[in-house]
């Protein structure tokens, strides 16, 4: 299947109810209805349904419940597929589970790799092990979350026969006012290492644990170029790709040719 000429995303940028899954779920349901036909993919924020909670205990619950069918009626209406990470319990362990919903219901995942210490989310959460792409109207699509943005190994792009692992990668967040530089120096880098567009979808306001969040959510084209950004507001913008910019700039600087070769074992 060939990528599709243009991809359409909204990056959702908002303030969350603490632990709150119905608050937030009805609060993001009115903000996204407005998208339907008018978007392909919509990136929601790090554990949009809870906030950035270490409460896995009490907030868990299993795939195919409250969360997972919220994500599958929204992206069944907007005709679009839908992405975020809630708290997930599987196996007798917490995930920080990034879900891919599409409109046909059928929903892949990936598990956060990097925990982040500093929260004590380490000790609360397994971390995942494997990094899927998914594909979406042709375009291969690289999903990351928060901490992630700081380990560019783990997001390398990968070439076999001149084609990239992935087009896009994109970064799910609650990543704190207090390193806003770090977030606005590496989602460019990260686009430009991998000769990628590269999203992040942060969330704004305050948590219940006092943690300020200046948004930033933004998108960089393969030169690290901002296309968008959405500041410290309250809001969503969409973006196009094109697929003939991405294809012409990767032809005509093939630095990924002289890349080092390693794995990760």
């Amino acid at each position: 299947m060939g990528r599709s000429p243009e991809i359409r995303i909204s990056m959702v940028q908002t303030d969350l109810h603490w632990q709150d899954k119905t608050a937030n779920l009805a609060m993001l349901e009115e903000k996204i209805w407005g998208l339907k036909g008018k978007t392909d993919l919509i990136i929601l924020p790090e554990m949009f349904p809870t906030g950035f909670s270490m409460e896995a205990a009490k907030l868990a619950e299993p795939m195919n419940l409250t969360v997972c069918r919220w994500m599958k009626q929204l992206a069944a209406q907007t005709k679009a597929t839908v992405t975020g990470s809630a708290i997930i319990s599987e196996g007798g362990k917490y995930y920080n589970r990034l879900l891919w919903v599409n409109p046909d219901g059928y929903t892949e995942h990936y598990d956060k790799r990097h925990l982040f210490r500093m929260a004590n989310e380490d000790q609360v959460f397994s971390p995942g092990l494997k990094l899927p792409i998914f594909n979406l109207k042709g375009w291969e699509i690289c999903p990351q979350v928060c901490y992630d943005l700081r380990f560019p190994v783990w997001s390398r792009n990968g070439w076999e026969n001149d084609i990239a692992s992935y087009d896009i990668i994109f970064y799910i967040a609650s990543w704190p006012a207090a390193r806003t530089s770090a977030w606005d120096a590496l989602l460019p880098a990260r686009a430009i290492e991998n000769l990628a567009y590269s999203i992040g979808v942060n969330r704004i306001g305050n948590d219940g644990n006092g943690i300020a969040y200046s948004g930033h959510s933004a998108a960089y084209d393969f030169r690290g170029e901002k296309i968008s950004g959405l500041g410290e507001k309250d809001q969503i913008q969409t973006v196009t790709f094109s697929a003939e910019k991405l294809q012409e700039f990767r032809i005509k600087f093939p630095a990924w040719k002289d890349a080092d070769e390693f794995r990760i074992l």
